[in-house]
């Protein structure tokens, strides 16, 4: 059975090896140079190939449709994918927070590792190569139409993977193409958000505080009033906002939602209550008495952030510590435990490091990864409306999904 695979990212190679291994023939469209071009700069250029938990621990980091992974993520655990990376030639290392790296911490090497497996089974690459039309006949894939070399050639085929990945990080590739196919083959796409980003706040108090880097911070999300999620971690302000971990995941949490009635709370004292603030408080002021409040509250702050709590709980910053009134204490903690911020909207998808939105799942089989619509053709990785949180989960998932594909059509084979 003649498969075709649109993309040679990491959906795209463990799909080519999954189907190949099954006695397909697999030709692999890649519209640039190489593989695996967005393997290249994820985890810092290391590339945190997946997360080392059980699959019921991984899917609580999947923030959308984790359920439509389920089978996936049990039939192609990260477990598995380690074993097989490791099969191929690959030495792993478990770092903090269960991260899965290669001991050589080049993210080359696990492209290598993959196009290794691939040849083996005798996949073959078609470079510089982009795909332009997926042909439909009577609900059945028919054939794809490649632009190569400036001309368009008709290549016949049974099945058609679609793993284009999708629109960050566009200058390795990821620029919608999948969206495309789906679109003019009848599915539906969920809008596509930038995910995993950096998000620009209201106001310009952030650029006197940009690149200061914050430790042990609790970030809350507010939606019209309610709590939405709160993460604790390390925060950064930049010039354009916030960004770090916890700005990261709860980026993934509010980008689909209207930011007019969105607004975060930043606790910059979270392991202490308010009673234990205020007991700090009246410690620092009793214990340094003259000094004024500016000086005393880098006991506590951050000399880059004292001017800007200070302003916003009203105060003068050369009044000395013996003379500030209990009221005036009160209003300092108010903004120490809750330094309020109005998100604007989030960063570019030139910034993001996963799309959330694509493919609407509904109209996938979620135990082949093929259409609902469309016989023989299957769509994988992150052209799937199925995101997660950073880590190694977002590439297991493209793992997974890329497994189930290239791996059913065994089933259809025989």
């Amino acid at each position: 059975m003649q498969v075709s695979i649109i993309g040679a990212g990491a959906a795209g190679l463990i799909a080519a090896y999954a189907a190949a291994r099954n006695n397909n023939k697999v030709t692999v469209f890649e519209r640039n140079e190489k593989c695996g071009k967005k393997i290249y700069i994820t985890g810092k250029g290391r590339c945190n190939v997946t997360n080392c938990v059980p699959p019921y621990e991984f899917l609580k980091n999947v923030v959308n449709n984790s359920k439509f992974l389920t089978g996936a993520i049990n039939n192609f655990s990260p477990e598995d994918l380690m074993a097989l990376l490791e099969e191929g030639g690959l030495k792993l290392k478990v770092e903090r927070g269960n991260r899965v790296f290669p001991v050589s911490d080049k993210a080359s090497d696990v492209t290598k590792c993959l196009e290794k497996l691939c040849q083996k089974v005798g996949v073959k690459f078609v470079f510089n190569a982009k795909v332009e039309k997926i042909e439909v006949l009577e609900s059945t894939v028919s054939d794809i139409i490649v632009n190569i070399d400036g001309k368009n050639q008709v290549f016949k085929t049974d099945k058609v993977i679609v793993c284009t990945g999708g629109v960050s990080y566009p200058s390795t590739g990821s620029t919608g193409d999948g969206y495309d196919f789906a679109k003019e083959t009848g599915h539906s796409v969920i809008d596509p958000k930038p995910a995993l980003c950096g998000i620009n706040l209201k106001g310009n108090y952030f650029a006197k505080l940009q690149g200061l880097s914050l430790k042990n911070v609790n970030l809350t999300a507010y939606y019209g009033g309610k709590k939405l999620c709160s993460e604790f971690g390390e925060f950064m302000f930049t010039h354009f906002g916030i960004s770090g971990p916890v700005v990261l995941t709860v980026s993934s949490l509010i980008n689909r939602l209207d930011f007019n009635s969105v607004r975060f709370s930043l606790d910059l004292k979270p392991a202490l209550t308010v009673e234990q603030l205020n007991d700090r408080l009246l410690r620092e002021f009793t214990s340094s008495p003259n000094k004024s409040l500016k000086i005393v509250l880098r006991s506590l702050l951050p000399v880059a952030l004292i001017e800007e709590v200070i302003k916003r709980s009203n105060l003068d910053g050369e009044k000395k510590a013996n003379s500030i009134s209990r009221a005036e204490r009160n209003a300092l903690i108010t903004v120490l435990k809750n330094f309020e911020m109005q998100p604007v909207s989030l960063r570019s998808f030139n910034e993001a490091i996963v799309t959330s939105g694509g493919v609407d799942v509904k109209q996938i089989n979620p135990k082949t990864m093929e259409s609902k619509i469309v016989k023989g053709l299957y769509f994988c990785g992150e052209v799937l409306d199925v995101d997660a949180f950073t880590g190694g989960f977002n590439l297991q998932i493209a793992f997974s999904t890329g497994y189930a594909a290239g791996n059913s059509i065994f089933d259809d084979y025989i």
